[in-house]
């Protein structure tokens, strides 16, 4: 049991470290920071803030790192590792669909250009991780703490929004790839069953309501997203279905010999010259999503030991991760191109459903659903934990927030804590984000609406702004141009990516009754 002996000014405290619900997913460390009593102290206080372990005197330093915290172990390989779980995710299906609106040249060029904006932002936001000094410098333990220290002011809490509305988002998308990769397995296993005669015809309202009921029960696990091998768990089951897709696109361009596609993607004809335009910036917006990693890059960095200065690492990591990220897209997107076409679907697993062999599908969307039933949790902890905490401070005094009750668990030492309004919070968040992707269940539309809200602002806008501050550079010199043109250029690309988004969701609404749909 770890005692902290807090000095602060002429108190002394000694208190057992609760543990934290605000651990980021991949950290392998506990953070001081993170103690409720702790963070909500002043600047002027934590400077003297004393801590006292049982660590031999002589070797502090070989066990600590310079903001007083166990000693960072991180690495590249670890970092890209992190990266690449992260960013290899659901988005990677969409890719082959995002491809065909693009055609082969554009489709391309696009992925390349946003690998390379991402990899220039994500250089500029390793920059920001210490506050002044790049080797000694205040550390910034997240993303928003990064905000907070170099910004301030009212763009601490529009980055707050919109880092939560991004989280809230892709809940809802979570919900609707699950679905689908329900619906793929019962669909392929009907159309075999019957020998190809039957439609299969289904609603995906029963499967969401499904992964819903599953999301509520494991929301009420605290600190669900601290649970170790859940991101060992992510990557295998990220690269399974991944791995799959883009071997069974390979399997059936060797199966017919020909590379299906155009040079600008889909055919007017096959769509109108309205839907055609449209379709191509929701393709941007889905790519978009597929990069969308910076807004953890903060916290992963924080993993990373020193010296070299975590700067450093975090670049190469970044370089290395990227590469194979976008190499894997490629093929990925262009191999599901190749093998449909026009005809690429929403999402390429379910382009495969009735072609043998069924079972490697099966194996695939299952591994999915894992992959999105354990993400949903670790993406929306962040929400609970902010509501809970400002419902705290806001009612200490409420029975229904602060009480406790244990309930002991069958062959586990430690009883269960039940919190009322935990409970009922969380429950009703799950609700929400259920019932929302019932009546919006368009993959491909919200993945774009996703991409398009977080790209821009989380990307680039804000590590842009944040590098300028830091190396203080002069405004209207021939850097800053360059740097507010890259915002102002990626800013456009956004709003139109979003824009075609959002009427695909008016189009797709003019054909979908919401509960009564089936596919």
């Amino acid at each position: 049991m770890l005692i902290l002996n807090a000095k602060v000014g002429d108190h002394n405290l000694g208190r057992e470290a609760p543990s934290s619900p605000f651990l980021f997913a991949h950290s392998d460390h506990t953070f001081l920071h993170h103690l409720p009593w702790v963070a909500e102290m002043g600047d002027n206080q934590r400077q003297v803030f004393d801590v006292s372990m049982a660590i031999p005197s002589h070797n502090v330093s070989e066990c600590v790192d310079d903001d007083g915290r166990l000693k960072r172990t991180g690495t590249i390989c670890t970092a890209s590792a992190h990266i690449i779980t992260a960013v290899i995710g659901s988005g990677v299906l969409s890719l082959a669909w995002a491809i065909a609106q693009l055609g082969w040249i554009a489709g391309p060029a696009v992925m390349l250009l946003f690998s390379f904006v991402t990899y220039y932002t994500s250089s500029l936001l390793t920059d920001c991780y210490r506050t002044g000094d790049p080797v000694s410098g205040k550390r910034n333990y997240t993303y928003t703490d990064a905000v907070r220290s170099i910004l301030g002011g009212y763009k601490v809490k529009a980055c707050g929004l919109i880092q939560y509305l991004n989280l809230f988002g892709i809940s809802i998308g979570y919900t609707i790839a699950a679905s689908i990769s329900m619906m793929a397995i019962k669909r392929s296993n009907c159309f075999h069953e019957s020998g190809g005669k039957n439609p299969c015809h289904m609603s995906s309202n029963p499967y969401m309501i499904m992964f819903g009921v599953s999301e509520i029960l494991l929301s009420q696990i605290p600190d669900f997203d601290q649970i170790w091998w859940l991101s060992i768990v992510a990557a295998v089951m990220s690269f399974t279905y991944s791995g799959i897709g883009l071997g069974l696109g390979i399997a059936k361009v060797a199966a017919t010999g020909t590379f299906k596609g155009s040079l600008t993607g889909i055919s007017i004809g096959t769509v109108t010259q309205a839907q055609k335009i449209w379709r191509s910036l929701q393709a941007i917006g889905d790519i978009a999503f597929a990069y969308s990693f910076s807004v953890i890059l903060i916290e992963i960095q924080d993993t990373v030991k020193s010296p070299p200065e975590e700067a450093k690492t975090m670049k190469k990591a970044t370089k290395l991760s990227i590469a194979v990220t976008t190499a894997f897209y490629m093929l990925c997107g262009s191999m599901g191109y190749a093998s449909f076409g026009d005809f690429a679907p929403g999402n390429l697993l379910t382009g495969f459903g009735f072609f043998n062999p069924f079972w490697l599908l099966d194996i695939a969307n299952a591994a999915i659903i894992i992959h999105l039933v354990g993400a949903y949790q670790v993406f929306c902890q962040p929400i609970f934990a902010f509501i809970e905490k400002w419902a705290t401070q806001r009612w200490p005094e409420s029975y229904f927030i602060t009480k406790e009750f244990k309930i002991p668990v069958p062959g586990y030492r430690h009883p269960y804590k039940l919190n009322m309004f935990r409970l009922v919070w969380r429950t009703g968040f799950v609700m929400l984000t259920t019932v929302i992707s019932m009546l919006l269940p368009f993959f491909n539309d919200v993945v774009g609406i996703l991409g398009a809200l977080g790209f821009w602002p989380l990307t680039v806008y804000f590590p842009v702004e944040m590098y300028i501050q830091q190396k203080k550079i002069s405004k209207w010199s021939s850097r800053w141009i360059c740097l507010k043109m890259l915002s102002m250029a990626c800013l456009m690309i956004s709003i139109v990516a979003g824009a075609g988004s959002i009427v695909g969701v008016i189009l797709d609404l003019k054909v979908y009754k919401p509960f009564k749909t089936t596919y």
